[in-house]
């Protein structure tokens, strides 16, 4: 009798680390026998799982907006009654602390690969459907006071938590800083 294919359990077993390896390294310095390496496989073991660089890569993509919906739902669920202001003050304490934005930034490097743009722009379309219906309960679904719309929040929201990797990236924002921009910002925005 065949052994079942545990091809789809090994896969999450190893993308965190790939992902982790992409998110310190890059698309481009990220070898296929490094990613291996830290997996503690041999390469073709990553090639049985995946059929190249480029899918492990993209896959990792896809494992930023999945590790932080997992935690946002976690939080909601955990929180009855939370919102959308107990996910910002949540960010503004823990945004960016696994690095794992630093795929999104490689990414952004590789758009003139149309998998990846893909990837990318798939990615980002869910963090902005999850966010929006966050702003939009509690809003009510329309803004307060003639304030920004509920799409023009979220991207705001977007804007401020990239502008807050980046500051750490670069080290231009203390960690008590990027706390506020994200917190008390994040609180005008969302308010509208």
């Amino acid at each position: 009798m065949p052994r079942p294919d545990r091809s789809a359990e090994r896969r999450e077993e190893l993308l965190p680390v790939v992902a982790a390896a992409f998110a310190e390294l890059g698309y481009r310095r990220a070898s296929t026998a490094e990613l291996a390496d830290r997996c503690g496989v041999r390469v073709n073991i990553l090639y049985r799982l995946w059929p190249d660089k480029k899918s492990m890569f993209i896959a990792a993509i896809h494992h930023v907006f999945d590790r932080s919906l997992q935690t946002w739902e976690s939080l909601l669920a955990d929180n009855e009654g939370a919102g959308a202001p107990e996910l910002l003050r949540y960010e503004a304490k823990h945004l960016g602390e696994h690095g794992l934005y630093r795929i999104l930034f490689a990414g952004l490097g590789e758009t003139d690969d149309p998998e990846i743009k893909a990837a990318l722009a798939e990615t980002y379309r869910d963090f902005v459907a999850f966010i929006r219906t966050q702003v939009a309960a509690h809003r009510g679904t329309t803004p307060r006071g003639g304030g920004a719309s509920v799409d023009l929040a979220v991207w705001a929201i977007l804007g401020l938590g990239t502008m807050a990797n980046i500051g750490r990236e670069i080290g231009l924002l203390r960690p008590r800083l990027r706390e506020r921009l994200l917190s008390d910002m994040g609180d005008l925005i969302l308010e509208g």
